[in-house]
């Protein structure tokens, strides 16, 4: 017997695993993997939820509710910072550190002997591959069916286009419950219209732009939609975004062969794949490969750190000095 029913789907994804194999060997990792797994699992049901299948590093749930899948989302975050401290304070070890990814969709589901599927399982499953670490992603369909006072913790990532889906989706990013996502204001009050303390200029061949707090997030990528469009073959639609958490400008990767940053003030090369990083002083990004590479696009980025006011007009054709390839 099968059973139709409107079902916000959870899809919960644990990165980082393969790093703490290495680090700390099989039986170990194992058992911090299984226990991270059983931690967020019980969140399912402690806010209405059902937890229909674990997939190793990862679990499917459904709830009768937006509201409810999203608590859940939140709490899970919660229980995966608890999990982390734990293991570093028995271990002594701060590294390779698990990384959560939630994603959420709404819409009807079909039930069959206790699974579920329909659109909005597929959704739900392909968005995880534009996910950031620690991050929640929600469809329109799921912000829409949330109350008017929760619907201002999300930040719009635009549409996204999925994995064998025509159709582009709208996508939201929940702001972590505590986490200050908004713009730091310096000087003057209210009304001063004074951003800070920074701005992120990304220049692509002759194309230079500048971006405040008050653009995040940006896109980078290969489609004409992107913030910052980077017209090369090997660079995926929407291949990373800069977001701006924390009083940081956060880069995280959302292509499908990574994005890797090198600082000016380091020899080493970043490398990011379903990752993210802090962008700080200057440096470049390569997308699909290291900057290093000549083959490889690649994209150079300044952090600066004079405030400005909202109308302030960047100069284009005298922009601040930025690195220069090696």
């Amino acid at each position: 017997m099968s059973a139709i029913q409107r079902r916000a789907v959870v899809f919960a994804d644990l990165r980082g695993s393969t790093a703490l194999y290495e680090l700390l060997g099989n039986t170990d990792a194992s058992q911090i993997v299984t226990e991270t797994v059983d931690a967020i699992s019980r969140r399912v049901p402690a806010t209405g939820g059902l937890v229909v299948k674990t997939l190793g590093d990862g679990l499917m749930a459904v709830f009768p509710t937006a509201a409810q899948a999203v608590e859940a989302a939140d709490q899970m975050h919660e229980e995966i910072d608890i999990v982390m401290r734990r293991r570093d304070a028995l271990t002594g070890f701060t590294e390779a550190r698990l990384q959560l990814q939630v994603c959420i969709a709404l819409g009807e589901t079909v039930e069959v002997s206790g699974d579920y599927f329909g659109d909005a399982v597929n959704v739900a499953a392909r968005l995880l591959d534009h996910a950031g670490d620690n991050e929640t992603l929600v469809t329109v369909e799921v912000l829409r069916a949330l109350p008017l006072d929760s619907r201002d913790m999300f930040r719009s990532l635009d549409l996204v286009r999925l994995r064998g889906r025509v159709e582009p989706v709208e996508v939201h990013l929940l702001s972590r419950r505590g986490m200050d996502t908004a713009p730091t204001l310096v000087g003057g009050g209210p009304g001063m219209g004074l951003i800070g303390p920074e701005s992120v200029v990304l220049t692509w061949g002759n194309k230079v732009k500048r971006f405040t707090a008050f653009n995040m997030p940006v896109v980078i990528g290969r489609a004409a939609a992107s913030d910052m469009q980077v017209d090369d073959a090997r660079v995926s639609r929407a291949h990373c975004r800069i977001d701006w958490i924390g009083a940081t400008f956060q880069l995280s990767d959302l292509s499908i062969n990574g994005t890797f940053v090198r600082f000016s003030s380091e020899d080493e090369v970043v490398s990011l794949r379903r990752g993210s990083c802090t962008l700080h002083g200057s440096g470049e990004v390569g997308l699909s490969g290291s900057p290093e590479d000549p083959g490889v696009a690649a994209m150079q980025f300044e952090v600066l750190h004079a405030p400005i006011r909202r109308d302030d007009e960047y100069d284009l054709l005298n922009p601040a000095p930025l690195p220069s390839r090696r």
